[in-house]
């Protein structure tokens, strides 16, 4: 159980050191709610659940960034089979392949800060699809 003095953030980040992608739920609004709050956007409520993704999802929008210097990389909007959106990249395959409707499933990345203690960075790979 996480400690009552800690804030949204940090729960956020010690649930992302564990590999979970957490993010809130608000009964009072029957939605998720994401990025980390104290109080619930839809409702004012601050009875705000925690709960872990599964880590599924779909892009929903997506834009190539090509740096001044080295490689480009995806600027991708994440759509989570639980009802929310975050912001993140996709890896695995070329900046430009990646695309709307392509569906997608979190991986942790290590954060390049210098802290031990730093929370690694949710990114996405793309799921494989099976033909039957």
């Amino acid at each position: 159980m996480q400690a009552q003095t800690a804030s949204p953030l940090e729960t956020y980040r010690s649930y992302l050191r564990q590999h979970h992608l957490a993010y809130q739920y608000s009964p009072a609004a029957d939605k998720a709610v994401f990025y980390p709050r104290l109080v619930c956007p839809f409702t004012g409520s601050s009875e705000l659940q925690w709960r872990i993704s599964k880590g599924s999802g779909t892009v929903h929008a997506t834009t190539t960034v090509y740096p001044r210097e080295g490689a480009a990389y995806n600027v991708a909007l994440i759509e989570l089979d639980e009802g929310f959106r975050m912001m993140s990249r996709v890896e695995g395959l070329d900046a430009e392949a990646v695309q709307i409707g392509q569906r997608v499933q979190v991986a942790f990345q290590a954060a390049s800060e210098t802290s031990d203690d730093a929370a690694p960075l949710p990114i996405f790979t793309l799921i494989e699809e099976t033909t039957a």
